[in-house]
C-alpha cells in the first residue's frame, strides 16, 4: 500500500523545500517505499494533525504542544506519526528488506551527526530563513513571518546580514561547511557520502538542507554559486550524487 507523506508546499507546485521534510523524503526514496504526498500549508499542520491523531513533536515555551511536519500515514498498519528519526525508525522496522539509513546498528552516531552538524551551520540559518517567505504561499507566508518574528523579536527583512556583517557572517558558512567537508574527508575516498559509497541518514540531512539552500536561495544565486563551488566542489558532486533521491512523488 502507499504511505500518505505529509509536508509543506511551496509558490512552485511539487518543489519541495522544507529540509526536515526532506531527510524522510529521501529516506522513502531510496528504500523505494511507494508513497504520495499530500501538502499541508503552515497554519493547518497543528489542526491537520490533530484531526488524524499525529502526536505532537515538542512542546512550546508556554507548554502548549507544538506540531510539525514531516508526518506520514501507512495504511497498511494504520500508522499516524510525525517527526523524522521517529518516521526513520519505523520505516527500518517496518520495511526491513529495503536499504538501511542507519547502517551497521549507527543510529546513535547518526543522531549525533546531525546535532553536530547543526552546530556548525548556525550563520547560515540568519540568510536563509528570510529568503524562504517569497517561497511560501500567501497564507503560509503569513504564518511563517509571524512566527518567525516573534522568534527573533525584529522584522523578517532586518534578519538577514547586511553589509560587512554580511561578508562576515558569510564566511563563518564556507567555515562551519568547510568543518563539515573534513569529516567526509574521513570516509576513506571511496564515495562522496559520509560513509564512503554507502548512503545514511547523515547524507540525507546534509542533503536536505542543501536541497534547501538551492530551492530557497536559487541556482543562479551568488550563495548557491559560493556553495557548490567551496571545499573543491565536494558539494556539487555531493548534490549529484543524491540526485537520484529527489523524486517527489
Amino acid at each position: 500500500m502507499t504511505i500518505i507523506f505529509y509536508d509543506i508546499p511551496s509558490t512552485v507546485p511539487g518543489i519541495a523545500w522544507s529540509p526536515n521534510t526532506w531527510k524522510v523524503r529521501y529516506c522513502l526514496n531510496f528504500k523505494g517505499i511507494p508513497y504520495k504526498t499530500e501538502w499541508v500549508e503552515y497554519p493547518d499542520i497543528a489542526a491537520h494533525c490533530k484531526k488524524l491523531g499525529i502526536a505532537p513533536t515538542r512542546t512550546n515555551r508556554d507548554g502548549s504542544p507544538y506540531y510539525s511536519l514531516p508526518a506520514i500515514h501507512d495504511p497498511s498498519t494504520g500508522v499516524y506519526m510525525a517527526d523524522s528519526i521517529p518516521i526513520a525508525e519505523y520505516l527500518e522496522k517496518q520495511y526491513p528488506n529495503t536499504p538501511s539509513v542507519f547502517p551497521h546498528n549507527t543510529l546513535g552516531l547518526q543522531m549525533e551527526f546531525e546535532n553536530a552538524f547543526d552546530s556548525k551551520m548556525g550563520a547560515m540559518w540568519n540568510f536563509v530563513i528570510p529568503a524562504a517567505c517569497s517561497r511560501l504561499n500567501p497564507v503560509s507566508e503569513e504564518f511563517y513571518r509571524r512566527t518567525r518574528e516573534k522568534s527573533y523579536g525584529k522584522k523578517i527583512e532586518d534578519i538577514a546580514p547586511k553589509g560587512e556583517d554580511a561578508v562576515t557572517e558569510w564566511a563563518k558558512v564556507e567555515h562551519g561547511l568547510g568543518e563539515i567537508a573534513r569529516w567526509y574527508s574521513k570516509n576513506g575516498g571511496n564515495g562522496p557520502f559520509l560513509m564512503g559509497e554507502t548512503l545514511s541518514w547523515a547524507d540525507f540531512v546534509v542533503g536536505g538542507h542543501m536541497v534547501w539552500f538551492r530551492n530557497i536561495l536559487g541556482t543562479d544565486s551568488r550563495e548557491w554559486t559560493d556553495i557548490v563551488s567551496w571545499q573543491g566542489g565536494i558539494w556539487k558532486t555531493f548534490c549529484e550524487s543524491l540526485a537520484p533521491y529527489e523524486a517527489v512523488d
